[in-house]
């Protein structure tokens, strides 16, 4: 066997600029800087869209090496003293706890691992997205892995064609299931179409074993019990041979789908695929945004980015993203723009029902009964 790479995404949001728009450039610096002291790394970039910092990291650590979790730790930390002098806007609002613990999974920051050996040729897209929640991913990963219309190469290419398991994580009960597709495909539907519960976590390739993709599923609202910002998932695919091509990974974002997030974390919107110069969400705080950085590897260096979504290519999918955030956003406070009952327990709603709980009356509904016909004939 060849040397083993790992690559690492950790992301957080520790200072909007200005609100929750963008990343202030110093912010970006002190990342790199950072960064760029550690002897534990053997590439990385640093990255943002809208207002988190990415932090692409290849190391030899594997994945949850507490070291390399440490050091994106202190990352944040640094980022965040920076953000409160200059009074940015939620400065350290994804860091959860003011001691590092060995890992950073449960603490704030999103975590998106893997660990393989490096092919031939090994090109990946790391997705970052903003203004929406880890199940946000469920539909392009069942595309590019599971959806022939998508993938052409699950028809025609021989290692592709066995299919991909899928690694499935229920986020309330802290569970994961694992279904073999293209034979359970209907059971994996039935779970991962409601992604604000069930996530896909991670996919495998049948033919080889090899991960394939990846993804971040961190729920910042279940950790903290309140509502403290927008998850902001990333997410790791790996692209040719026996795997998706770069065009069948890129293609699910064409079509904008509805994800929930936009606004206070409380609205649904289109997710629109964009430049990294235009990941900054101003409307509404949105439409949520997705960027997609391409990369080679090459001996775990970085090869990249190359900017997916900034082609023209993707104009159509913003303009549809454009027609269906204003149509939505016409609806105002109705679902199903704004997210329904269960899923406003993390935001304003407890309050408003604490305080108003003692004006709501039991109602009799013999009230409200039909008068019967001798009732009727007695007036």
């Amino acid at each position: 066997m060849g040397e083993r790479i790992t690559l690492s995404v950790i992301k957080a949001d520790i200072g909007g600029f200005v609100g929750h728009s963008s990343v202030h450039p110093r912010l970006l610096e002190t990342a790199e800087r950072y960064l760029a002291e550690s002897k534990l790394l053997i590439d990385y970039r640093v990255a943002h869209v809208g207002d988190d910092i990415d932090l692409i990291m290849t190391h030899k650590y594997g994945v949850d090496c507490p070291e390399i979790h440490h050091l994106a730790w202190n990352v944040f930390l640094q980022c965040t003293e920076v953000a409160r002098e200059l009074k940015l806007y939620g400065a350290g609002q994804d860091l959860l706890s003011d001691a590092f613990s060995g890992n950073v999974k449960g603490m704030g920051p999103g975590v998106a691992e893997m660990e393989f050996e490096e092919r031939k040729s090994e090109p990946i897209i790391v997705f970052a997205a903003d203004k929406t929640e880890p199940g946000a991913w469920n539909l392009p990963l069942y595309k590019m892995f599971a959806d022939p219309f998508n993938t052409i190469g699950l028809v025609i290419d021989p290692k592709m064609h066995q299919g991909f398991r899928f690694e499935v994580y229920d986020l309330i009960k802290n569970e994961r299931v694992e279904f073999s597709l293209p034979e359970e495909l209907y059971d994996l539907l039935v779970f991962i179409g409601a992604p604000g519960r069930y996530c896909i976590k991670s996919v495998y390739s049948k033919t080889t074993g090899e991960i394939a993709a990846v993804s971040s599923t961190q729920r910042l609202n279940l950790m903290a019990g309140r509502y403290v910002g927008k998850d902001d998932p990333v997410c790791i695919v790996r692209c040719q041979s026996g795997l998706p091509a770069v065009g069948e990974a890129l293609e699910p974002f064409a079509n904008p789908h509805l994800v929930a997030g936009w606004m206070r974390g409380s609205h649904i919107g289109p997710l629109m695929p964009v430049g990294l110069d235009q990941s900054a969400p101003t409307r509404f705080d949105g439409p949520p945004r997705v960027v997609a950085m391409g990369f080679q590897l090459s001996g775990g260096r970085l090869v990249g980015p190359q900017d997916f979504f900034g082609d023209v290519a993707f104009d159509k999918a913003r303009q549809t993203a454009n027609e269906i955030a204003s149509y939505l956003r016409s609806l105002g406070p109705f679902e199903p723009h704004r997210l329904p009952l269960e899923d406003m327990e993390y935001t304003t709603m407890p309050e408003v029902m604490a305080k108003l709980k003692n004006r709501f009356v039991k109602v009799d509904h013999r009230d409200d009964r039909e008068p019967a016909a001798e009732e009727l004939g007695a007036k």
